[in-house]
């Protein structure tokens, strides 16, 4: 794994001396289109609330990522840190990218989604009584079908995506994500959310702040629900 933190050039995961920020957005990357992560990475710097570092994670991809992203680093190079490692998933991207934050609270945009200006804000509001929240999203659907996903504990039945805890919903003050690795696992999401209510304060809050598009063929949701039909058929 290398890394590349734009305010010093490239380091090996040291810290430089900035000022610590208030929030950690982790950004995990894998061959998704490079117009969809600019679609991401431009949402998070039109952000009402400014005071962010943005840790872009590429698991593995074989785009060349950070030559596209080349003026994004040149404008915001006090804000973002480039880790690249071979290709390991989700989950392992995640946990990395906590390792490597420098903030009071964490949270996570998918590559192919993208927030609304004010999705920091409302989630640091609901912050004073919790530890960790997931929120609802402004789900982006093709059909009816595709506001439904497999049920984590049994995958024939399906559930309303309202119901899921998401990844990229999850915000939460450091140490939740610290003390707690997410598992390479379908709904790790979800496992995380309960593991982390067991010692901590955690809340599902109706947001909507946050773009989810259901339409990507090749998210883990679609590979399952496709799977499913296969075997159904």
């Amino acid at each position: 794994m290398y890394i590349l933190n734009f305010a010093i050039h490239t380091t090996y995961g040291v810290h430089d001396m900035r000022k610590v920020p208030a929030i950690s957005i982790l950004l995990t990357i894998y061959n998704t289109n490079f117009s969809l992560v600019k679609r991401a990475i431009d949402s998070v710097f039109n952000q009402d609330f400014k005071d962010f570092e943005l840790i872009l994670i590429d698991d593995g991809s074989t785009n060349q990522y950070h030559h596209l992203l080349k003026p994004h680093f040149k404008e915001h190079e006090d804000k973002i840190t480039y880790l690249r490692h071979n290709n390991c998933g989700q989950s392992k991207s995640i946990n990395r990218g906590v390792k490597n934050s420098n903030s009071t609270y964490i949270t996570i945009l998918d590559a192919d989604d993208e927030f609304k200006p004010n999705h920091l804000s409302a989630c640091l509001n609901e912050m004073q009584h919790a530890d960790l929240i997931a929120s609802t999203t402004e789900t982006i659907v093709e059909n009816e079908e595709d506001y439904f996903v497999p049920d984590k504990f049994n995958n024939n039945h399906k559930i309303h995506v309202d119901e899921c805890i998401l990844f990229a919903t999850l915000f939460g003050k450091r140490e939740v994500f610290a003390n707690l690795d997410f598992q390479d696992m379908y709904a790790a999401d979800a496992h995380f959310f309960e593991a982390a209510s067991k010692n901590y304060t955690v809340k599902k809050v109706d947001l909507r702040t946050y773009i989810y598009y259901r339409n990507n063929p090749n998210s883990i949701c679609s590979q399952l629900k496709k799977q499913i039909s296969i075997n159904l058929s």
